[in-house]
């Protein structure tokens, strides 16, 4: 159920003609509330598509009834044409639902650069509200899919009669200020739309702006979260954001295991640093660094490359201060080697570093991936 675990949604996945595979590739989730609260975070980057101009004029009111979604086309630098079919398609859904085109958001992932068929849209839009409180929710999330190997659902119910779902779509190109990714998440508690405001960037700081597979920053990231207060429950608030952190956290997780051409998921944790900042710093520093990625592909514990990334950042540490294990092995203390590199085993999917700076008590914890072959040749061959 995911997505439509909540009570008050109904959604739909079907087939519009956008993908030429034929494929899922348009998904429509309704609130039918009591309550239309929602709130949504956005791609910090500047090249922005047209769904997220569109979008970020919705969520200004704190309400939405409805969120389209589609795939194979990204509606992005396509002019005032490409915001016209945006802004058609919410005209479609408000028509349908007989709402206002002002309570319905807009996502599109796939090629920059291409208009997408609008007549298609619409003719989807219909098709998907035909099948509204029919389909599932795992069609949904397949309709959002590019490069994705599988789905990625999650949800949650509270002991306190409350429940909270969602989606994810993405596999590479994930970077923080959310990642190539669209996500979206319902919860039929009581919750208004400030709350659900803070709640939502104090989950996703934790969790997709953790996520850092590649340094790519996409132009139509959206993680939009939506509340019909159906169940008539009004959570704690750190109930609350206790389990949308948790959601955030496996769909964000599930974005790294499906990352593309990946062999290694990389935990990269720095501790002993004097802000969360810097600790952030670090860790992403080394996540995005290539020839490390590179080394840990090849399973070589090359534990001098993740102190060459260190020594980039602006971070408070003494150079030679600082410890390194890899996999539960120091393999560098307070600038000299200390136990036998050896002795790493790369052979796990997953791979743990640790970064003790020795200069305060904050932590950070940033994903990644390593660099393949696989990697690069899907990339060179991405067209749709």
């Amino acid at each position: 159920m995911s997505v439509l675990a909540a009570k008050g949604f109904v959604g739909a996945g079907v087939s519009s003609g956008l993908k030429a595979s034929g494929g899922l590739d348009l998904a429509l989730i309704v609130n039918r509330g009591p309550e239309i609260a929602a709130a949504a975070v956005f791609t910090t980057n500047r090249c922005l598509a047209n769904p997220i101009i569109w979008s970020k004029q919705v969520i200004a009111d704190g309400t939405a009834r409805a969120i389209i979604l589609n795939s194979g086309g990204a509606n992005c630098y396509t002019g005032s044409q490409g915001f016209q079919t945006t802004h058609a398609t919410a005209e479609k859904v408000a028509e349908l639902l007989r709402d206002s085109a002002s309570d319905v958001l807009v996502c599109s992932t796939g090629l920059i650069g291409e208009q997408l068929d609008r007549d298609k849209l619409l003719a989807g839009a219909t098709a998907a509200h035909a099948a509204l409180g029919v389909d599932s929710g795992e069609s949904i999330a397949r309709a959002i899919m590019t490069t994705d190997s599988v789905p990625k659902l999650s949800e949650r119910h509270s002991n306190s009669g409350w429940s909270i779902g969602g989606i994810a779509k993405g596999a590479g190109m994930l970077a923080p200020g959310l990642a190539t990714m669209l996500v979206v998440i319902t919860t039929d508690a009581i919750v208004e739309s400030a709350a659900l405001d803070r709640a939502l960037r104090a989950a996703t700081r934790v969790s997709f702006d953790r996520l850092d597979s590649d340094g790519c920053m996409s132009t139509n990231d959206q993680v939009t979260l939506m509340a019909s207060g159906a169940s008539g429950v009004e959570p704690e608030e750190s109930e609350f954001q206790a389990l949308l952190t948790e959601i955030c956290k496996e769909l964000a997780l599930k974005l790294l295991d499906d990352a593309e051409g990946a062999s290694h998921n990389i935990h990269i944790t720095t501790s002993g640093a004097s802000s969360e900042d810097e600790a952030v710093e670090v860790s992403r520093s080394v996540a995005r660094n290539n020839l490390f990625k590179a080394a840990i592909y090849g399973n070589d514990p090359n534990w001098g490359r993740i102190l060459a990334a260190v020594g980039t950042t602006s971070a408070t540490f003494d150079p030679y201060g600082i410890d390194v294990t890899i996999n539960g092995v120091l393999v560098s203390a307070n600038g000299e080697p200390a136990e036998d590199r050896s002795k790493v085993d790369l052979s796990q999917r997953k791979v743990d570093i640790v970064i003790d700076l020795n200069v305060g008590s904050a932590t950070a914890t940033v994903v990644t991936n390593d660099l393949t072959h696989e990697y690069v040749e899907e990339n060179s061959a991405y067209s749709s």
